[in-house]
């Protein structure tokens, strides 16, 4: 692994030919989530099976956060008050109307990160899958709203439905997208609920989402991993074989 600054953003860079990212091999970036650090979804590129010399990117939030570890991060801040108010009345939180102050420029600052991991590490967008976890989820299917590339698929990792009044005239305009999403019956930090709707929503919209939902929390087990490696072999082969779950 390598580290590098792309489009302003500490990155880390595995896998490829020499396992720095070497060569002209695919290309999958993952965000992380709030509040953890920036190598922390770095470890997934050694437990799934995809295709030799795929490129592995994991940008790092731009944020340091004042709590929690030294190394946290985040890609805009959270209402955290918020959430302990809602978890100690026993509401359910609903995202999908929200647009938060800080997602704006999270997103132009991925635009940035995708143009200059294209131009300068050569990444063919009909071979780069975008994705993330949480926090990065969200921002990773809002970057993909934003953009015409042709990306080969879409990851979301516990994430919810944000922004739904924005979100939906963009969504038409990614008709066909094959999408892997997986969510935690027990989640409590983002309910089911919203990530079922923000399946729906997809699903709605034209695109095409295989569906996983497990027995955990806010978590990625291995089995989720065990078939997101073939999601990811699979699109970066060229195969579409996308199935709407419900």
């Amino acid at each position: 692994m390598r580290e590098e600054h792309i489009g302003g953003l500490r990155t880390r860079v595995t896998g490829g030919t020499d396992g720095k990212g070497g060569g002209n091999g695919p290309v999958v970036i993952l965000l992380h989530g709030f509040g953890a650090p920036g190598n922390d979804l770095v470890p997934l590129a050694d437990v799934m099976d995809v295709p030799v010399g795929t490129r592995w990117f994991f940008p790092e939030g731009p944020l340091s956060l004042s709590f929690g570890p030294s190394d946290a991060r985040a890609w805009w801040i959270i209402d955290m008050a918020r959430i302990a108010a809602d978890q100690a009345a026993g509401r359910v939180r609903d995202l999908s109307q929200d647009i938060p102050k800080g997602l704006a420029p999270a997103r132009e600052t991925m635009l940035a990160f995708l143009k200059e991991v294209e131009h300068k590490f050569g990444a063919d967008p009909r071979k780069t899958i975008l994705g993330g976890f949480s926090q990065g989820a969200m921002l990773s299917c809002d970057v993909m709203l934003r953009t015409t590339q042709p990306y080969a698929g879409l990851i979301q990792l516990s994430g919810t439905l944000l922004a739904a009044q924005e979100w939906a005239p963009l969504l038409q305009k990614r008709k066909h997208l094959l999408v892997f999403q997986s969510h935690g019956m027990q989640d409590e930090l983002l309910p089911y609920v919203g990530a079922e709707r923000l399946r729906d929503t997809l699903i709605h919209a034209g695109l095409s989402v295989e569906w996983h939902s497990f027995r955990g929390g806010h978590e990625i087990p291995r089995a989720v991993l065990q078939r997101l490696g073939k999601f990811i072999t699979n699109r970066l082969r060229g195969n579409h074989f996308g199935i709407a779950e419900r």
